[in-house]
Formats: C-alpha cells, structure tokens, sequence
C-alpha cells in the first residue's frame, strides 16, 4: 500500500524546525522544551527570523539584500492582508505554517523586525546609542512581543521590553567577534568598561522581568527560556569583558542543558 504523503503543514513544520536546528540551535532545544501546541507556532516563527537575519549576508550587492528582505516584508503583508487560512498567500515551507499560527495584528512587530534589519545591509556604525538600542529591542524584543500574541495574550510591556534587550544583549556579545571578523563596527562604545555596564544593565532587566515570571501564561513560558543563558553570558561579560572580543562567554553544554531543563520543568527561567 502507498504511504499517504504528510499535509503541506505538517512537512512545512518539519522543515522549520530543521532551519531553525541547523541556524539557531539554542532556540531549538528551546522550542523542543516546549508543549507540541507551542512548537508549531514557535518554530516557524524561528525559522522566519533565521530567514529574515540570514537575507542580508548572503549577498555583496546591497540592492539584492534590499530585495531579498522586501520579500518577507511583501510576505507579511499578504498574511496581514488575507488573514490566516492561508488562502492568496504565497506558498511557501516558512510562510506558509507562519501565517496559520500568526495573527494579523501581530505583523506590524515583524515588519518593524524586518526593517531593523537593513542595518546589517551596510557596514556603517550604528548612528548612536539610542539606533543601537532600538535595534537591540526590534530585533529580540518584537520577536517576543509576536511570539506572545501567537501564544496568547500581549506581553506586558516592561517584560517585553526588559527580555528582549537582555535576550538581544547577549546573543549580540556572542556574534561580535564574527561581526568584527567581518569589517562591521557592533557597538558604538566598545570600551571595555562600557561593555561591562551594559551587561550589568543587561543583567538587571533579567532581575525585573523575573519578578514577573506569574504574568505570563503557560503556553508563553517558552518565550523566555533563553534567559538563564543570557544572564551566564551577561555575567561572564560583567566580570571579563574582554570575553566578547574573544568569543568565550558561551556557558558549557552541560550547564546549558541544566539551565533549559530547570526552566522547563519547574519555569525558573
């Protein structure tokens, strides 16, 4: 007997959750710690991020990553536009299960993330401290401001704001010596004693937005769970900031993998 082919969802979730195995490891384990209800919003979300992040280093002409990135904003607006059946909506393995599980109000964060992007287009330093924390919180904070909506309710906007910049904070430490690697200029202060104070800064919105763990719904929790691994990168870069540069703030696989399954099981994040 022939074997019935899997729904286009169900192969479309599959090869999301692969994109996001091979790009973003992290937030894989961490989706996988996730309910199977959450995984099929998460992972598409994750993937489209990947996707998004990816669209302006895989090309030398700046035009093309405009283009490339005008795709996904284009895409956006056919889910905000036609809703959520999936009906006129460009068929595609991320689009496609994105716009099942995406609400239309959701969008705009994306966009705004999509449009945050074009900074990586250029290799021009950020204008100030002010352009480098908005990219900070349109890339990592309106990740979770969607992710919250496709999981639920709106997140209050001090949590949403506090883990997004620790979340966005640490994850850019880790990139910055391939950022450097690369011709680009990642902070607008890289002294080290500023580079300490921000994870110090970093570190308090974790102290905050852990005080309101009991605030967010269940199915959301997964949303956070990278935060133990933020505050191990954000204390290693407190106390040795010469760490960023040299790329060795990542905590060990084993205290990660502590860290996520203490998160999931019990939702200390």
């Amino acid at each position: 007997m022939a074997e019935t082919p899997l729904p286009d969802w169900t192969e479309d979730l599959t090869a999301c959750a692969g994109i996001v195995e091979r790009a973003d490891p992290d937030r894989f384990r961490q989706a996988m710690a996730a309910p199977l209800a959450v995984r099929h919003a998460l992972f598409p979300l994750y993937a489209f991020n990947i996707e998004v992040a990816r669209a302006p280093w895989v090309t030398q002409e700046p035009m093309i990553a405009e283009m490339r990135l005008q795709w996904w904003r284009d895409a956006l607006d056919e889910i905000a536009r036609e809703g959520r059946d999936g009906t006129a909506i460009r068929r595609h393995e991320v689009v496609t299960p994105l716009a099942l599980s995406l609400p239309t109000h959701a969008t705009p964060w994306l966009d705004a993330l999509i449009d945050a992007r074009r900074w990586d287009i250029w290799k021009e330093p950020f204008a100030d401290e002010a352009h480098f924390r908005a990219y900070l919180d349109a890339t990592s904070g309106h990740l979770l401001r969607a992710g919250a909506l496709m999981l639920g309710d709106p997140l209050e906007e001090s949590l949403a704001s506090d883990a997004g910049f620790a979340i966005g904070l640490a994850n850019w430490f880790a990139a910055i010596p391939e950022l450097e690697a690369s011709g680009r200029q990642p902070l607008p202060d890289g002294r080290p004693e500023t580079v300490a104070n921000l994870a110090r800064e970093g570190l308090e919105a974790i102290t905050r937005a852990r005080t309101r763990r009991t605030q967010i719904a269940s199915t959301q929790a997964a949303l956070f769970f990278g935060l133990p691994e933020s505050a191990t990168l954000l204390t290693r870069a407190a106390r040795n900031p010469a760490a960023v540069k040299s790329g060795t703030l990542a905590p060990t696989p084993l205290r990660a993998r502590f860290d996520l399954t203490r998160a999931a099981l019990l939702g200390r994040w």
